[in-house]
């Protein structure tokens, strides 16, 4: 059987094709301003690159923001549900998934089956997301690629204590102009965004093992501050950006 999971959000839209329980392959492309072709768009390319036809798919799950907009999907089925499957099929051992998209944060509790138990999400304010760091590398005029390196060489990490991001990006300029250094505004962000995510993950109980995924999960800055304020370590999959679409696509195959 061979199905795919198609993961709109709000940045980037992730596919992944599994056959008989083995992935085939992943993508990853920007969204754009149209959902419905960015999921249109990622599978094909991806069905082209594993040589396959989308004819051939047996069955198609959509999740993510604009899961409802992937008019060939066989059902949409929500990210929180999808993430708790891709974590659990990734390693079957992990008890909490800590997901920092572009636009928000989630937290989630699964049990030893890879099912929801509780959940919090942060998608009111771009603090503690993508987003927000995304702002921050700009300020700084640092590429977002190596943001997280950059964050391990600070000795000090600045205070930056603005929840919202735009007073965050003014507090980040005051500190340029004060002198601070680069590397330790940088930690200091790292520093922000897990002291925003670390509360909602204690809020809902945090469980050994921890996985972390999203786009995020790629920022070893990110990682390691949030394993500081949990006092624990977490697990970082090769996958974890497409790891809400490698659980739908185990979704569609039951």
């Amino acid at each position: 059987m061979i199905t795919a999971g198609i993961d709109i959000g709000s940045i980037t839209a992730k596919a992944a094709v599994l056959k008989d329980g083995e992935i085939l392959g992943t993508r990853v492309m920007f969204t754009g301003y149209n959902a419905s072709q960015a999921g249109k768009n990622v599978i094909d390319e991806l069905a082209k690159e594993i040589q396959i036809r989308v004819d051939d798919l047996d069955a198609v799950v959509a999740t993510g923001y604009g899961r409802n907009s992937v008019e060939f999907a066989t059902k949409a089925i929500t990210e929180i549900t999808c993430h708790g499957a891709g974590a659990h099929f990734l390693n079957p051992d992990i008890r909490f998934i800590i997901d920092i998209g572009g636009q928000d944060s989630k937290v989630i509790r699964i049990d030893e089956n890879g099912r929801v138990a509780d959940f919090a999400m942060n998608d009111k304010c771009a603090a503690g997301t993508g987003r927000f760091l995304e702002v921050m590398a700009r300020a700084l005029e640092v590429d977002l690629d190596g943001f997280g390196d950059i964050c391990m060489q600070g000795k000090e990490p600045a205070k930056i204590s603005s929840i919202c991001t735009v007073f965050a990006e003014s507090e980040v300029i005051s500190l340029i102009s004060k002198g601070e250094t680069r590397e330790n505004i940088i930690a200091g962000i790292h520093e922000s965004v897990a002291s925003r995510v670390s509360a909602l993950a204690k809020r809902v109980g945090v469980v050994e093992p921890v996985m972390m995924t999203g786009g995020v999960a790629k920022n070893i800055g990110a990682v390691r501050a949030l394993e500081a304020k949990l006092e624990t370590t977490i697990q970082v999959s090769e996958y974890a950006q497409v790891n809400g679409a490698i659980g739908a696509a185990i979704l569609a195959g039951k």
